[in-house]
């Protein structure tokens, strides 16, 4: 009896250490378990290096830029000691409310520096602090300017390299702000201080996130995150499996890649719970069977602002619509890289789901629908007419709605696993 206790006792702490390794709903930040986008930190860290070049990373949510961002400075702060600069690198992210000041503050209060005091008494002695850069050099009741920033960095640079990332960027809407902010890097870049900024936002391209500044353009190289390719999404799934000691089968393995879209919350979220169905059956292999009974939680687990938004494009008081269909088609759909589509690339998955031809004009109203705000606004349309290109608003409906459809019957396994996930659907009869 004590045996199997102590069985269980294990089995159960290994499905406990799955939930720290696959982390769908937090970015990642532990070093050994990030996956991938080895190219995007090469970019990263060839701007580093060059005194004067600062960076700007950009791409679809869901793609995984906040984890970049951790890993970057993760690295940054395990590097060598003994080298001449020492890095320090900070992350912070913007909001909505930021204006330049502001967001300058909440940089210059997580950039600490060494303050000395005087202690008074029968003997005088010197005491240290740490303190907020904030705290030593910014009068509160004074506007901050590039040109002030620069010069507060100037006085400290020249003992370490600063590397300061500005996450979320795409929030601050204020196009006086973001000028601002080109305006910091131009000077930065033209007095080629030993500070590097890294921008990072959800946007399909640099000028969504700086204005126009054609000046600027020498100093901010420019790294696109796209979705993760096949390799990547591998490279989480048997990275992760090794800290368990635990292998999947090929098949199993390929169904997450496809189904996940790309996206590394699913890869995450669909691992974890294919990892405990397998311990749950006391098995360290996990299978197909796991990964389908992984979809199934998937699916009953989503967010239900996802639920909410899937019932609202889909729900209809006519018998025999096809919303639910066109959704999944749509889902299925061949993207580029930024996830576009067009009504073409929704032509044959819908065919094969409906198991009969359908020409485009027969569900292109069902998709100026999924435009409208009665349907949630689930896509967004983008062009002018006969060359409209459409995307999913929020990334993370596409996979929850592949998932939907293998749960629902529409489509099965099959489909998801072959190599091209749009064209070779088939219909479960």
């Amino acid at each position: 009896m004590v045996s199997v206790d102590m069985e269980n006792q294990d089995w159960n702490q290994l499905g406990i250490k799955a939930g720290s390794i696959f982390t769908p709903s937090a970015p990642i930040s532990v070093q050994d378990l990030f996956a991938g986008r080895i190219d995007q930190l090469r970019q990263v860290f060839d701007s580093i290096n060059q005194l004067g070049q600062h960076s700007i990373i950009y791409g679809e949510r869901g793609v995984g830029k906040t984890s970049l961002a951790n890993i970057i400075v993760a690295i940054s702060q395990a590097q060598d000691t003994k080298q001449a600069s020492k890095m320090v690198a900070i992350r912070i992210n913007a909001d909505g409310s930021d204006d330049y000041n502001k967001l300058w503050r909440k940089i210059f209060d997580e950039l600490k520096i060494i303050g000395k005091t005087t202690k008074m008494g029968f003997l005088t002695s010197e005491e240290f602090e740490i303190i907020p850069l904030s705290q030593e050099f910014i009068d509160s009741e004074k506007e901050i300017s590039p040109d002030k920033v620069r010069q507060i960095l100037t006085l400290i640079a020249n003992q370490c390299h600063f590397l300061i990332i500005i996450d979320e960027f795409d929030r601050i809407r204020d196009s006086v702000v973001r000028s601002a902010i080109a305006d910091t890097i131009k000077t930065l870049s033209d007095h080629a201080m030993n500070t590097t900024i890294i921008l990072v936002g959800v946007a399909d391209n640099v000028t969504e996130l700086i204005e126009e500044h054609e000046s600027i353009e020498r100093a901010l190289k420019q790294i696109q995150m796209p979705r993760m390719s096949d390799k990547e999404r591998s490279e989480i799934i048997d990275k992760g499996l090794q800290k368990l000691k635990m292998s999947i089968k090929h098949d199993a393995q390929n169904y997450i890649t496809k189904i996940s879209q790309g996206l590394p919350h699913y890869i995450h979220s669909i691992t974890l719970n294919a990892v405990r169905e397998a311990i749950d059956k006391k098995t360290k292999e996990i299978c197909l069977e796991h990964i389908e009974r992984a979809i199934e939680k998937n699916v009953e687990g989503a967010e239900q602002s996802i639920k909410t938004l899937y019932h609202k494009a889909v729900s209809s008081s006519k018998k025999n619509n096809i919303f639910k269909e066109v959704l999944l088609a749509c889902a299925l759909a061949t993207t580029d890289n930024l996830g576009y589509f067009a009504a073409v690339d929704v032509r044959d998955p819908l065919t094969k789901i409906m198991g009969e031809p359908y020409a485009i004009p027969s569900f292109a109203s069902h998709l100026k629908r999924f435009c409208e705000l009665s349907r949630g606004t689930i896509l967004q349309q983008f062009g002018v007419s006969h060359r409209r290109r459409y995307r999913f608003y929020n990334p993370l409906m596409q996979p929850f709605i592949a998932m939907k459809g293998l749960k629902d019957g529409l489509i099965n396994k099959e489909i998801i696993i072959k190599d091209q996930l749009s064209f070779d659907l088939e219909s479960k009869d």
